[in-house]
């Protein structure tokens, strides 16, 4: 056989394989599942940590399960709030967002600057 059929035939397949979605999630970096997520658990925050956040636990979906990953304190990032992972329903299927620092909270109180009244510095 001429190889070059073989390898359209070849690059056919593969195209043909990477195009096909999974049943239960999507590639392109989002997840997307029919499985809801289980309820949050219940975690006790450890004691605050000068410059640091806590980000609370969450599930994740790993292959055909969900995982729970533990809360953990984070550098804290001036300038920054952090948004935690998230799952939503949508159209019967649940899409996770995973968590991300986002600018906007100048003072580090918690809320946006576009919220926030007052946004001077936080003193220590």
């Amino acid at each position: 056989m001429p190889l070059k059929p073989l390898l359209a035939a070849y690059l056919a397949v593969t195209a043909l394989l990477v195009a096909v979605p999974s049943a239960n999630a999507q590639a392109h970096d989002a997840i997307i599942v029919r499985q809801a997520p289980p309820p949050p658990r219940v975690e006790v925050m450890p004691p605050p940590r000068r410059g640091y956040q806590w980000v609370p636990g969450y599930w994740a979906w790993q292959g055909r399960h969900y995982v729970w990953h533990e809360g953990t304190w984070v550098r804290a990032r001036s300038g920054y709030a952090y948004r935690h992972p998230e799952w939503s329903q949508r159209d019967g299927r649940w899409h996770y967002r995973p968590g991300q620092w986002e600018r906007g909270d100048v003072d580090r109180d918690g809320v946006p600057n576009a919220l926030d009244p007052d946004q001077s510095p936080i003193q220590h």
